[in-house]
């Protein structure tokens, strides 16, 4: 896998399961966030999804389209898009009311020194959100981020374990989780809380970080030496299937694949892929950010694509030089400040 369109179309390529569960959502689809890491080939999945099935649902994006041309490729592809800063209440007022919602939007990266935005993006507009679709069902996502670190001798945070959140973004998304199961109570709003760590795609992600730093020859820090990751596509369909298990007071669910991945390992086989050596400073603790999601592979499945797939898929693609987005996922950081 070389280019863009190439990853694009095999990570937007409806599964049997996603297909038959299409059919059973029943009224149109808005995606709040768009425009982010995930947000683009989450809708073009969703639209390939009900034209396979020749369905009449309506997918509607919704961002600020500050910048490039997502928004006329989505348009290309027969999805809607709406223009808006969502923490503008007269904008935000002006969206359509449908069926079901998908909220991506927050901030992460910046938080330092501009906490401010962070906690309205992430616990204020949460709120002015749920009040405006409380007639709506909502898969909402959040992060494994609210855990406290846990042994690596454990299977991770499981959704009934203690949340306790590292720094003002780790907090802040737990504040956007807190509101949320306020107006769920007030107005009961079916919902689901998507608590994922970490999306793959070639573009970002661990894996990518990994990889690149093996073949630059730059050592890598086993501070947190170990992490959970899942391939961007799977983690999509499982959003959009989501929508069948909302409920309230909100459902939990953790989002990952199924191993605690070793940073040594990754590295070690990435090394082998590269034709590179390895190298490595500081040592491993005990108490990594580790997420359990095996109620999610229970509704779900297992994810279709491999840590290994992944793992040949991205030294194939930093061999070729493929473009990347260049927003690192700081998952090396144990202090919560991004």
């Amino acid at each position: 896998m070389k280019t863009i369109i190439e990853l694009e179309n095999f990570m937007t390529t409806p599964s049997e399961l996603l297909i038959k569960d299409i059919q059973s959502i029943d009224g149109d689809i808005m995606i709040l966030g768009v425009g982010g890491k995930m947000g683009p080939t989450l809708a073009k999945l969703i639209k390939r999804a009900i034209d396979e099935v020749e369905i009449n649902k309506r997918i509607i994006g919704v961002s600020r389209f500050s910048s490039g041309n997502l928004r006329d490729e989505l348009e290309a592809m027969g999805i809607e898009t709406i223009a808006v800063d969502l923490l503008n209440e007269d904008a935000l007022q002006s969206l359509p009311n449908v069926e079901n919602i998908i909220y991506m939007a927050g901030n992460k990266f910046g938080t330092v020194g501009n906490e401010h935005f962070t906690w309205a993006m992430n616990a204020y507009l949460p709120g002015r959100l749920a009040e405006k679709f409380k007639d709506s069902r909502i898969v909402a996502f959040s992060t494994g981020n609210v855990y406290p670190l846990t042994s690596v001798l454990t299977n991770g945070c499981s959704e009934d374990s203690p949340v306790n959140p590292v720094g003002e973004y780790a907090q802040s998304c737990l504040g956007r989780e807190r509101m949320l199961t306020y107006f769920s109570y007030k107005n009961k709003t079916p919902m689901l809380i998507f608590r994922l760590n970490y999306a793959i795609d070639l573009r970002y992600g661990v894996l990518l970080e990994i990889a690149k730093q093996v073949y630059k020859g730059k050592a890598i820090d086993l501070t947190m030496g170990n992490v959970n990751v899942i391939w961007q596509g799977d983690a999509n369909e499982y959003a959009v299937r989501s929508l069948l298990h909302v409920d309230h007071p909100p459902t939990i669910l953790n989002v990952t694949g199924p191993e605690t991945l070793s940073v040594r390992w990754i590295a070690t086989e990435f090394a082998k892929r590269l034709e590179k050596e390895a190298i490595f400073e500081n040592v491993e603790r005990e108490k990594a950010l580790l997420n359990n999601a095996s109620n999610a592979h229970k509704l779900f499945g297992y994810p279709k694509v491999s840590v290994q797939e992944m793992m040949d898929m991205i030294a194939e693609w930093v061999v070729h030089g493929g473009v990347t987005h260049n927003k690192p996922t700081h998952f090396q950081e144990r202090e919560g400040a991004f």
